[in-house]
């Protein structure tokens, strides 16, 4: 479950300077060896209850956090936090989520029941990691870095697509075999509206109102799920930018870089040489 909250903390900006919180490293966050991903300082902001007691906000707050319960916003103010170290606290580059600052206005301020579903394994999995000893985190890398921002990543998208305009409940089953199929074919550089319509036996308008619906385009869903398959591969140096960009779908290499660079706030390149090499 998930509900929009009056925002508890103000927002600051990410050059302000952190008191120390107990348990934590990095001022009051869990400290991962984040790659350097391009200038953009714009981060989400994670509190989860890692104690087995309710956290209830001070400054009048309505805020109370149970157990394995998560606080996202776009920025968490030490001085408004409760004392203690019931809360462990991590700050994701928004670049690593395959977010926009639009995503981060979204998904501000938002309380997540950490009882059940994707919450509840996001839950686990960072108060895990932040009763881990910080040199043992360190020895992970950029690669536990990397996997905790995929995580945290779906978290988001989860969160962004039960905050959209959801299908009406008869076109829910086939926008996701819709879905389904363009994730089989997105090496298809004809992979296009027409083709995935008569496929489904459907006319081109009745699939261009599923994903409207939905709050996006065909279009929009297929070159984005193309830039996260092709974001997913340049993690190693296994092939070169425009190999990898034409295998997915992507005709021209320059338009390619564009787009991503759009997206991700970085360039391809960039990309696959900042996140190959772990720490």
């Amino acid at each position: 479950m998930t509900r929009s909250i009056s925002p508890a903390m103000p927002e600051t900006t990410g050059h302000e300077p952190s008191a120390p919180h107990p348990g934590n490293d990095s001022g009051p966050f869990i400290n991962l060896p984040w790659p350097a991903v391009g200038d953009d300082d714009e981060h989400l902001c994670l509190a989860v209850n890692v104690s087995g007691e309710p956290v209830l906000f001070p400054h009048d707050s309505p805020l109370r956090l149970e157990p394995g319960d998560i606080l996202l916003g776009a920025a968490l103010h030490h001085a408004l936090l409760p004392p203690g170290e019931n809360l462990a606290l991590f700050r994701i580059p928004l670049c690593l989520l395959d977010a926009s600052a639009a995503d981060l206005r979204e998904v501000a301020h938002t309380h997540l029941d950490g009882r059940s579903g994707l919450t509840s394994l996001v839950s686990q999995f960072l108060t895990a990691l932040a009763g881990t000893p910080r040199h043992q985190r360190l020895t992970g890398g950029r690669r536990l870095a990397l996997n905790t921002a995929d995580l945290v990543a779906l978290l988001v998208r989860d969160v962004l697509q039960t905050r959209g305009r959801r299908p009406a409940p008869g076109g829910h089953d086939m926008l996701t075999r819709i879905q389904q199929h363009i994730q089989d074919n997105l090496m298809d550089p004809d992979l296009a509206p027409e083709s995935i319509a008569r496929a489904h036996h459907i006319s081109v308008r009745y699939l261009h109102k599923l994903f409207q619906s939905g709050g996006t385009t065909v279009s929009a869903w297929i070159r984005q799920s193309r830039l996260d398959a092709c974001r997913a591969e340049l993690r190693g140096r296994r092939r070169t930018v425009a190999a990898v960009a034409h295998s997915w779908g992507f005709t021209s290499p320059s338009h390619f870089s564009r787009l991503f660079r759009q997206t991700y706030g970085i360039t391809p390149r960039e990309w696959q040489a900042t996140v190959s090499c772990d720490a």
